[in-house]
């Protein structure tokens, strides 16, 4: 009986097996290029051999077998998947004539192509490769940051084509011909190929490189290095150029790679590395001294003859002209050629490395960029240094540039040199393979010798190299690995399959429906015609022999020499010569799925069988095989793997039953003997072959198996225990007298693991504590425990017995059978085992109970769980923070086998928890720590109730206030999908098209066909209609800022007008309405900023700019071109260069474009020429221009148009905004002549051209003092005009461009400009400002000056009119916000009439604006304050606004007085829009208010003479301005009212620039549809001087003072600032209530308001914090004071923050006012009697559709219900608990807590798991840490209801003292003296134990409690064995001796 299973014939089954043609071969067929293909199939197969002999065969016909018509080969591999996760298909390469096919497809999915390749000449051969991609150059180290490309290379005869998966496409020349290619960890590996004949014999002939390397695609080919051991130590450094080496095998993952030398047919191992830079020096070192004259001439003589070579004459010849002289004067077929390999310029992206197209032809010129030591023939080839040796001296011209070697190769491992050595033994196939306990082996098979070798390696302790093992040789004909289950698949040479783990036999594999080719055919059997005949599972017959089949019936194949005569041989020597087919070859192994190739040609594609697949087996394999020794878990995993996989295999229930009984049977049971072992049931798989399975002696029998499953009374009963049940052994077994629990049996103590049942008992024991953790393995666990039970009573473990009896009474007393284990026989008991048996439960009630607790065992990768429950629960209710840092054994000891080193990969993730995030309290760093351990919420649900609730408790805790900065995975952990949504996206879901366009009621009535292109269709209706939802403004805004439709003309016809006169009068008015419409797009464009993401594939929608009329009442077109009206020329230029610009500003910043689409939209007709140089100037502002190439922009600037220069000029300035960046400096440079050296070339660049080139500076300079820029910009404000008329025409808008930019240059450096002192700048400008006497111009411009201008007679003072706008603003600009009084002083407006009036009017408002900006903080928002800016002369003298008629005065000027004080309240009022932009202040508002309003109606009364309607109309623009400069963004009524006023009017002294103020204004109001506000920065405040310059045009091409493409850089002071909560469960916008906590600062305390969302928020450095405020929403805290950027990537993301309503909450759009939810409020409150709680209600709680449906099926009390209704009652409340106290996940612990309870009430306990539960839930609301942590918190944190545990408790402590007092005190004096107790009182006893904590009668005996009188003497006594007292009293009676006075 004893050994089982010795040397049998056991057999395994593969399944799945199915015919296989690789996909590509079908595909190729219907491809486009299928015919070319079939005439290559027509060619012998002989022409495809080429003459290169054995050489080339390597490379090309890899795969191929011999009898193949057409030349094809194909791999496969295991599908990556792109981002990385696991992917479950193979990924096939198909490789045909000029085609490379690569698909996908798995068992479920059929093949499908992914990308199809055709090249030009014939692929010879295609494979998958990785390049990595350096982040940074400098550092060559592996680890740095690195991209990887994932790409597909085929090799061509003269280039190869390298795709990525990305689709960048490159395509590399080689420079000579490749035999091979090798992808490697590092890049491609390419082996030149070399002719026999070419070794070099004769000593004069240097050897080329081997082997080379191309790291990525676009770097050069560059010779790899070797580096050997030399023989006396040496390392010698040098280049791989050994041509009997050939490349066998590369490997990754270690990176190696295996080699053949051909002369000494030897394999040899190399490491694969990349050079160090001292290998690299030494391998390019010239050396000082020449060696011997004879070695010196010989190599220049090569070198020179193969420079001349390369150097070529014809160098455009093809390569191939030069191979042939190569080759014909020195046989070297592969010298690199003239062929360059430059990168192919079809892909652009190829430039961005850094390499340019142009790297010459001759940048491979030759071999003399390699240095080579010259060849030194060595008599000893045979020695271990079988590399070249090298001679020290190299002779070089120094002008060649030396390839640089990439990668080095380190001597590994030769294997062992042994007589027999054969020639042409090189390795056909080499893998590596692990074996079931990891070890790692090289196996290379030699076809030749029919041997497969093997050779273990590892790596050492420091993890740099690989110590190589002997050689261990398995006979085989082929091979593959069997990667997923570590084992691998050898075909003998006899044909059948066998399957090894390392070099250990495992078994024969046995193919259903192929036959075994030693199978001797009986007659009657029919001949299967093709494999796949007889798929299903054989008959009768057959089984017959399979039994029998035996190793002895094979004759040992002879090693035969020669290959031809071996197949021979075989057929002779086998039996199978009337076998149609037998496996051939094995190939394509992916995973466990293998690929068999029939003799006849067709393949068969198999799956080798798992290791296990229950979860239970798994577990334990893993944890025995973790304790034993390597060699014995070999054995026992071998001799499982043979009994579950034998043919007709187990079903799946029964893999337990067969694990048991193969355990059992290893460890010395005999299985048949022992009862519950024999009664395991195997689901009857009713084939006899059940024998080999079961292991059983006897090989033939089948009527006692017969028997056997009648007798086994297992009935399906899977509901309740099936074990349980399959134990109470049956009177049937009479039959089996020998089997009576009377009769013992021994253990065979021979067998394989008899020494280690204890190790394994415990082992078994920890994984049962682990599976009590999860409760889906509840099965399992009961499983588990009958065998655990066995084990314990054989081996005497008391402790054991008790602890599996409390856990599960009804087990332990069904099976009494113990088996004798004779002690004498070497058992060993493993330093780790205890006599207390572990239990994770009783650890963690200790804790809960605050007793010291000793460390807790677990295994570790296998008892992960356990590991987890312990630290968690030390470091939330012990408080330990260090046990979750790095030391986790103070709570954990782990279990170690013997002196077996642990692998060190396990101890990895303790060190895991990074303190990477803000954690305050222990709650957080418990979830904190538990998401960085991977645990999710799934793991949480499977976790007992009991377990899980400290978890949930701390869970609990941090959901109600959570870090907005945590990551996604721990806001998923706590519930708050909110967090979790806005840590891992933030954009707002793009709504489809419909939704989009306006609801089609609110629509104005024109027909869709003209509403569509207005340009203002594609904002964000669901957000704008939540912010402004009351009325229609944003219609309204939408008509006034249309542009694309004909405006009314309403003119009468009166009666004495003539038809002619009315058609001219008509058109004037439509002259004067265009003026408006020409404004319009600037408005447009701000209403509509970056709120579109364009379609990469369209032009972007362009709305046309229509300056037509219609005219009523028959809505006839009036049109300007009719040429009844003089219309200026060019009138629309500018018109629709804002057209533009308004269109581009609507791409968001976050759009993908590129170059190419920027190109695309260019127009084709050239009247659209400005709106695309508006177009492009707009992509600057929004970041996009950038990405425009240079080669485009060059051709743009080369054509001359004057608009596109300015737009793009200004755009690529502001994308680098302050960057300094040179390439666009040079770019501005040429446009401004101050610039250039004065001995340039005077071009003719056109004035505003000038104008934007000189912004443009300012732009990139911004900020940066950069002092050439700012002295050129000084001297160019007061630039004279030249003789020539140069510079003479409008040099007022130049000047103000000078001066802008110089003040961005200088911006907000105040007084500490460093290194400016000489240029005085400050004294410059006021000396600008105020007029006087130019100085002298210095500089090297002084000569272009020297003349004056012929025209324009200034004389030698400065010309203030022009000067003075530019300068007053850079001192303004450079001394913002700096408070500077004296600066200040200077702007101050002059207080005496004679000084009066020497000020242009307009320049005062300028002078008092600078003066509020420079003087910031004084700024108030009071018309106070406005009027103090008002110097007391004009303030006593001038006309108020209000006045109504002239006052007289003689000896003032009243007209001066009046324009000086409108413009400088003006200024005033606009300098109070720049302090309180984008603030919406009320004070500031109402101020602003009054005086517009003031303005308007001093307009329309009789003193609006004095002052000038157009100062006034000016001023009032201007006031316009400043309001909605406030209220940016916040779409204002009353602002929005004034805006709708002025729009109206049109005639009068209306011009084209106030139209265009106004609009401006309505577009600044609803900047960004609301979504964008201003910002208050000095770089805002800067571009917003130059957009909003309160000088406007006179008439559409007006650019004398201010060109008009400045207006548009407002966009760089917009910032989006709309915070947008969304709904995390609907995804739509809602309302929320926010409450925004404002600094403190020198106006206001900390103050804090409460906006509802969505909202514009302030400025965000005025912040401390935002918070989304209850009771609707959850919680969520933004906290600025640690830094704005988490705001502003939510901001900048389209604002989106997620919110999460609570339980029982509604939406404030579905309850405004909060009446329903309050409803829902009110019930608790009335302490909510259940009864008044309606389960229909709950809809408005909660969405979650589980709780709905639970309230529908277990909350709605039937009519005939009866006793049940008060489970309903309480299933109600339980529901309407979890529901409003927010913690729905509590609802099943309730449920099972009451199930638990009244099962106890009902006497049904079986098992006391959930009493356990209810144990740990009690004490852990007892524990002190709770209770602690509930006086802390002011929120109540009780989340289980403080009635319903009680009542609980208090049932249960009843029940169990009922029970003591009818009986039960008999049972449990009983079993505490040790005597047996009652059957049918076992499992009330069980739960009486537990719930009490009653120690052991063990634990009890050893106290010595006899005899004991008095209860205090008890309590000592129990002091050490903690047992609670309450225990104690119950049983005090019965320990003091009278059983029968039980006190319940």
């Amino acid at each position: 009986m004893s050994n089982i299973y010795e040397e049998r014939v056991t057999m395994i089954a593969a399944g799945d097996l199915q015919e296989f043609v690789p996909f590509g071969r079908d595909h190729c067929k219907h491809h486009p290029n299928a015919l070319n293909l079939q005439l290559r199939q027509l060619q012998p197969a002989s022409e495809i051999w080429s003459s290169d002999g054995a050489a080339g065969l390597v490379g090309s016909l890899q795969e191929v077998t011999i009898h193949e018509k057409h030349k094809e080969s194909w791999q496969l591999r295991k599908g990556i998947s792109d981002i990385g996760e696991e992917v479950e298909y193979d990924e096939e390469l198909y490789v045909a004539g000029n085609m490379v096919i690569w698909s996908r497809g798995s068992k479920s999915q059929a093949s499908a192509v992914y990308k199809a390749f055709t090249v030009d000449s014939p692929v010879l051969q295609a494979l998958w490769c990785d390049f990595t991609i350096p982040q940074d150059k400098s550092d060559k180290i592996e680890d740095s940051k690195q991209i990887v490309e994932k790409c597909i290379c085929m090799l061509q005869s003269s280039c190869i084509n390298i795709h990525s998966i990305e689709g960048k496409d490159f395509t590399a020349s080689l420079p000579f011909q490749v035999a091979n290619v090798w992808s490697t960890k590092y890049g491609l590996l390419f082996e030149r190929s070399s002719s026999s004949h070419e070794v070099p014999l004769s000593p004069n002939r240097e050897p080329l490189p081997t082997m080379f390397s191309m790291l990525h695609p676009l770097n050069e080919i560059t010779p790899m290095v070797c580096k050997s051991g030399g023989l006396f130590g040496s390392s010698r450094v040098q280049y791989v150029a050994d041509y009997s080496m050939r490349i066998v095998f590369i490997n990754a993952e270690p990176s190696i790679l295996m080699t053949y030398d051909a002369t000494q047919s030897l394999h040899t191992v190399w490491a694969l590395r990349r050079v160090k830079p001292e290998e690299q020096n030494a391998v390019l070192r010239f050396s000082e001294q020449g060696g011997t004259p004879q070695h010196v001439a010989t190599s220049t003589s090569f070198t020179v003859h193969l420079r001349n070579l390369s150097k070529g004459d014809s160098p455009m010849a093809s390569p191939f002209q030069n191979y042939s002289s190569i080759h014909s004067q020195s046989r070297s077929a592969s010298s690199p050629s003239i062929h360059s390999r430059s990168p192919s310029i079809s892909n652009m992206a190829a430039l961005s490395r850094s390499h340019s197209p142009a790297l010459g032809v001759h940048s491979f010129s030759g071999v003399q960029r390699f240095n080579f030591s010259s060849y030194a023939q060595s008599p000893k080839r045979h020695s271990a240094c079988h590399s070249p040796s090298s001679a020290t001296e190299s002779f070089l011209a120094p002008e060649t540039e030396l390839i640089v070697p990439e990668l080095c190769i380190d001597h590994l491992w030769t294997e062992p040199f042994t007589t027999m050595r054969e020639k042409n033994s090189q390795a056909s196939k080499v893998f590596i393979t692990t074996d079931l306990c990891g070890q790692k082996f090289l196996c290379y098979l030699v076809e030749s010798q029919l041997q497969l070798r093997c050779v273990k390696f590892q790596q050492s302790n420091d993890m740099s190299q690989l110590i190589f093992g002997t050689v261990t040789n398995i006979p085989a004909k082929d091979a593959a690995p069997i990667e997923s289950i570590d084992t691998m698949l050898v075909l003998e040479g006899n044909g059948n399959l066998v399957l090894f783990t390392g070099i250990v036999r495992v078994g024969k594999v046995f193919i259903p429906g192929l036959l075994a080719p030693s199978l001797t055919m009986s007659n009657q059997m029919p001949r299967p015609s093709t494999p796949l005949d007889s798929v299903n599972s054989p008959s009768k017959p057959l089984n017959k022999h399979l039994g029998l089949l035996d190793e002895g019936m094979l004759s040992p194949v002879p090693e035969l020499r020669d290959s031809s005569k071996l197949l021979d041989s075989y057929i002779d020597d086998c039996t199978f010569q009337q076998l149609t087919t037998f496996v051939h070859s094995v190939r394509d192994n992916v995973q466990n799925r293998v690929t068999l190739e029939l003799s006849n040609g067709s393949m068969v594609r198999i799956t080798i069988p798992e290791v296990a697949t229950s979860e239970l087996v798994k577990r334990c394999l893993q944890g025995i095989k973790y304790i034993l020794p390597k060699e014995i878990d070999v054995q026992m995993l071998v001799r499982w793997y043979n009994a579950y996989n034998a043919p007709g295999g187990p079903s799946y229930y029964s893999e337990w039953s067969l694990f048991v009984t193969c355990l059992m049977n290893m460890m010395g049971y005999n299985t048949e003997r022992v009862a519950w072992t024999r009664n395991l049931d195997f689901e009857g798989s009713l084939s006899p072959v059940i024998a080999p399975k079961k292991a059983r002696p006897s090989e033939t029998g089948s009527d006692e198996d017969a028997e056997y499953l009648l007798n086994s009374d297992y009935h399906k009963n899977v509901e309740s225990h099936p074990l349980a049940k399959a134990l109470c052994l049956d009177p049937l077994e009479v039959k089996f007298p020998k089997d009576n629990a009377s009769h013992k049996h021994c253990l065979d103590s021979t067998t394989l693991l008899f020494p280690h049942i204890p190790a394994i008992f415990y082992v078994l024991h920890l994984i049962y504590e682990e599976l009590k953790l999860n409760c889906l393995m509840g099965e399992g666990i009961r499983s588990l425990a009958v065998l655990l039970v066995q084990l314990a009573r054989d081996l005497n473990l008391e402790a054991y017995l008790d602890y599996y009896y409390r856990d599960y009474p009804i087990l332990v007393k069904t099976s009494r059978q113990t088996c004798i284990i004779d002690p004498v026989c070497g058992m060993q008991h493993p330093t780790f085992f205890s006599v207390e048996p572990p239990s994770i439960f009783q650890w963690l009630s200790s804790c809960l109970k605050g007793e010291s607790v000793a460390p807790y065992p677990y295994l570790p990768g296998i008892c992960e769980r356990s590991k987890l429950v312990v630290l968690s629960v030390a470091l939330y209710i012990l408080g330990d923070e260090r046990a979750v840092l790095n030391e986790a054994s103070n709570y954990l000891s782990k279990i170690t086998s013997g002196p077996r080193k642990q692998p060190t990969e396990l101890e990895e993730p303790r060190g895991s928890f990074r303190h990477s995030t803000s954690a305050s309290s222990l709650a957080e760093k418990l979830v904190l720590w538990m998401t960085s351990v991977g645990f999710t919420l799934r793991d949480l649900e499977s976790l007992p109730f009991g377990v899980a609730l400290p978890i949930r408790d701390a869970i609990y805790h941090c959901r109600q206030q959570p870090a907005s900065d945590w990551p996604e995975a721990v806001c998923l952990l706590i519930g708050r999908q909110d967090l979790s949504k806005q840590a891992c996206e933030g954009n707002l879901p793009k709504s489809k098209v419909s939704d989009t366009q306006m609801i089609s009621s609110d629509m104005p009535s024109t027909s869709e066909t003209e509403e569509d292109d207005d340009g203002m269709n594609d904002m964000n209706q669901e957000v704008m209609s939540l912010i402004w939802s009351e009325d229609l403004r944003l219609q309204e805004v939408r008509r006034l800022l249309q542009s694309a439709h004909p405006v009314r003309v309403n003119v009468i016809q009166m009666p004495e007008v003539s038809d002619h006169e009315y058609i001219e009068e008509k058109e004037n008015r439509l002259l004067q309405l265009c003026q408006r419409t020409m404004a319009l797009p600037l408005g447009r464009g701000m209403f509509t900023l970056f709120s579109y993401h364009p379609v990469p594939t369209e032009p972007l929608p362009i709305p046309k700019l229509n300056l037509t009329g219609r005219a009523p009442p028959r809505n006839t077109t009036v049109d300007l071109n009719s040429g009844n009206i003089d219309v200026p020329p060019n009138m629309a230029c500018w018109a629709n260069f804002h057209n533009g610009v308004a269109a581009g500003l609507k791409i968001a910043p976050a759009s993908q474009i590129d170059s190419a689409w920027i190109v695309y939209n260019k127009p084709k007709n050239a009247e659209l020429a400005n709106e695309y140089a508006g177009f492009l100037m707009a992509l600057g502002l929004n970041g996009h221009l950038t990405k425009l190439a240079t080669l485009n922009m060059h051709d743009y600037l080369t054509k001359g148009h004057e608009m596109t220069s300015i737009g793009l000029m200004l755009g690529v300035s502001a994308a680098k905004l302050g960057t300094m960046n040179m390439s666009v400096t040079r770019l501005l440079s040429i446009h401004i002549p101050a610039l250039l050296p004065p001995t340039s070339t005077e071009l003719d660049v056109p004035h505003n051209v000038q104008v934007a080139a000189v912004i443009g500076i300012g732009l990139v300079y911004q900020g940066t003092a950069h002092r050439h820029t700012a002295e050129v910009l000084l001297s160019e404000i007061g630039r004279p005009p030249g003789p020539e008329m140069e510079y003479c025409t409008d040099r007022e808008s130049y000047s103000l461009a000078a001066g802008l930019a110089l003040g961005m240059v200088c911006l907000g450096h105040g007084s500490n400009l460093i290194g400016m002192s000489d240029l005085n700048v400050p004294e410059q400008l006021y000396q600008y400002m105020v007029g006087g006497h130019r100085r002298f111009q210095t500089g090297m411009h002084r000569e272009k000056h020297k003349s004056p201008s012929y025209q324009i007679k200034e004389g030698d003072t400065i010309n203030v009119d022009v000067t003075c706008p530019g300068a007053t603003l850079a001192l303004a600009m450079i001394y913002l916000k700096t408070n500077n009084r004296s600066i200040a002083d200077w702007l101050r407006a002059p207080d005496t009439m004679y000084l009066l009036d020497f000020v242009k009017p307009e320049f005062l408002l300028l002078r008092t604006l600078a003066r509020c900006l420079i003087l910031w903080n004084d700024i108030l928002p009071s018309s106070k304050w406005i009027d103090s800016n008002v110097p007391q002369i004009v303030r006593e003298n001038s006309v108020s606004l209000h006045a109504t008629e002239m006052p007289s005065s003689e000896d003032l000027n009243l007209e001066t007085l009046a324009q000086a004080h409108v413009y400088i309240m003006a200024g005033a009022c606009l300098a109070l829009g720049f302090r309180f932009a984008g603030s919406e202040n009320l004070a500031a508002f109402n101020c602003l208010f009054a005086f517009a309003k003031d303005f308007m109606k001093c307009l329309s009364s009789a003193t609006a003479s004095i002052a000038g309607h157009y100062n006034l109309e000016t001023c009032l623009s201007v006031v316009l301005l400043s309001l909605s400069m406030v209220m940016a963004g916040s779409g204002n009524l009353k602002v929005l009212q004034l805006c709708r006023f002025m729009h109206k009017k049109t005639g009068g002294e209306m011009n084209y620039g106030f139209h265009m103020a106004h609009h401006m204004a309505l577009g600044l109001l609803f900047l960004g549809g609301g979504r964008y506000s201003l910002s208050t920065s000095n770089s805002s405040i800067a571009a917003l001087l130059c957009a909003l310059y309160p000088h406007f045009p006179v008439h559409s091409t007006d650019n004398r003072y201010h060109l008009q493409a400045l207006r548009h850089l407002y966009v760089l002071a917009a910032e989006p600032r709309l915070l947008v909560p969304v709904d995390v469960d609907t995804e739509t916008p809602c309302y929320a209530l926010l409450e925004v906590t404002y600094k403190a600062t020198q106006w206001y305390e900390e103050t804090t308001e409460e906006p509802m969302a969505p909202t514009l928020l302030p400025e965000l450095h005025l912040l401390k914090q935002i918070r989304v405020k209850g009771p609707r929403y959850w919680e969520l805290l933004i906290d600025l004071s640690k830094g704005t950027h988490h705001l502003k990537s939510i901001l900048s993301k389209d604002g989106v923050l997620y919110v999460k309503l609570r339980a029982g909450q509604l939406s404030y759009k579905e309850d405004p006012m909060g009446w329903r939810s309050l409803l829902a409020q009110t019930v608790t409150h009335r302490n909510a009697d259940a009864r008044a709680f309606k389960p229909e209600a709950i809809s408005a709680f909660t969405s979650d559709p589980a709780l709905l449906s639970f309230a529908d099926y277990f909350c709605k009390p039937a009519a005939n219900m009866g006793q049940k209704q008060e489970m309903f009652g309480l299933f109600s409340s339980i529901l309407y608990e979890c529901v409003t106290q927010e913690n729905p996940e509590m609802l099943p612990a309730y449920i099972a807590i009451d199930q638990a309870v009244r099962r106890l009430e009902k006497r049904e306990m079986t098992e006391t798991f959930d009493l356990w539960q209810i144990k740990l839930v009690l004490e852990f609301f007892n524990s002190r840490s709770h209770q602690e942590r509930m006086r802390k918190t002011s929120h109540p944190g009780f989340f289980m209801n403080s009635e319903f545990l009680p009542v609980m408790k208090c049932s249960i402590d009843n029940t169990l003292d009922q029970w003591l007092q009818a009986g039960g005190d008999v049972c449990l004096h009983s079993y505490l003296s040790g005597q047996p107790t009652d059957e049918s009182q076992l499992s009330m006893l069980a739960c009486f134990l537990i719930y009490h904590s009653v120690p052991t009668p063990g634990q009890l005996l050893a106290g010595g409690l006899e005899g004991r009188r008095s209860f205090s003497e008890l309590l000592l006594k129990f002091k050490p064995l903690k047992m609670p007292v309450r225990a104690l009293l119950r049983l005090a009676p019965l320990l003091l001796g009278n059983p029968q006075s039980m006190v319940s």
